[in-house]
């Protein structure tokens, strides 16, 4: 995956194309989604059936997400881990993935999640952004962020508590997360986890080790989460790698060195890069990852 990147990232400085060009590494091909039963080669191992979720508890969603700049609307897929007719009083993580193809590949992710703290304790929602999965239309910055609101809109119009919705971003995933964390009223989640974030797309070119251009490319994304942290008062945990070569620790210290709100902790791993087999979960330990996120939790 890194090596797939490594290669993008010097076709765009040849081609003089721009940072969307690799912002959205989507797959929009698939007709179903196949979560265990993928075909591809999983990021990580993990114990036989120890984090399995039941067949009864992935549930389906189709939404539709249309911003105000939206000419038409757009049908976005997603899933919730867990029993539906218990929303209104679960503990639910939302999951705002990566850049890469679509929420199969982070299927092992979000199973970890649902096991923090013990057997299936919390719910579970992510997405796919438009244009990744079957989500309908072309990725974009807004776009992401719309799908996201939307995704926050169905909990709150099933009757979640705001006070028990918590929301996770990973790498790309970091903007839709902090963006709602700090923007959206009308549904806030209580608290911020942010794993592997990079500071801004100026900053991604400045300091990414494997995406390293001239900044001139980049206008049309600003994915600025180094200005909006500032404007999160939630509590925040933050994961990152120290021998992340795709975002380098550096954003991490950016936006937590912005951070002043009621409580933040930022996690280091020394051994972990950006995803794979030496990816934070796995550099961790699996168990020592979802128990630090259940204690940020419930602190």
């Amino acid at each position: 995956m890194r090596k797939f990147i490594w290669i993008l990232g010097i076709l765009l400085v040849v081609s003089c194309a721009r940072l969307d060009d690799i912002a959205f590494v989507n797959d929009n091909t698939i007709e179903a989604y196949f979560y265990d039963d993928w075909d591809e080669d999983p990021e990580f191992e993990m114990p036989l059936g120890k984090y399995d979720v039941a067949d009864s508890m992935i549930h389906e969603l189709s939404l539709t997400s249309q911003g105000p700049n939206d000419d038409e609307p757009y049908l976005i897929r997603a899933i919730y881990l867990g029993n539906l007719a218990d929303v209104k009083t679960d503990s639910i993580i939302v999951y705002c993935h990566g850049q890469s193809l679509h929420m199969d590949a982070y299927w092992q992710r979000a199973k970890l999640l649902a096991h923090c703290g013990g057997l299936h304790r919390y719910g579970i929602l992510e997405m796919d952004y438009r244009g990744f999965g079957l989500s309908e239309g072309n990725p974009t910055e807004e776009g992401m962020y719309e799908d996201v609101r939307t995704c926050l809109r169905w909990l709150k119009e099933n009757g979640a508590n705001n006070n028990r919705v918590f929301i996770y971003g990973y790498s790309l995933g970091t903007a839709p997360a902090t963006e709602m964390a700090a923007y959206f009223d009308k549904f806030k989640p209580r608290k911020l986890i942010l794993e592997a974030p990079f500071a801004s797309a100026e900053n991604l070119g400045q300091e990414s080790t494997l995406i390293n251009f001239d900044s001139r490319y980049m206008a049309d994304l600003k994915f600025n989460n180094a200005d909006k942290i500032k404007d999160v008062s939630q509590s925040f945990l933050l994961f990152h790698g120290e021998k992340d070569d795709y975002l380098k620790i550096s954003n991490g210290e950016i936006i937590f060195k912005n951070y002043s709100g009621v409580y933040g902790d930022f996690v280091r791993v020394p051994e972990a890069n950006h995803s794979g087999e030496m990816g934070i979960p796995p550099a961790m330990g699996l168990e020592e990852y979802i128990n630090t996120i259940h204690e940020f939790l419930k602190r």
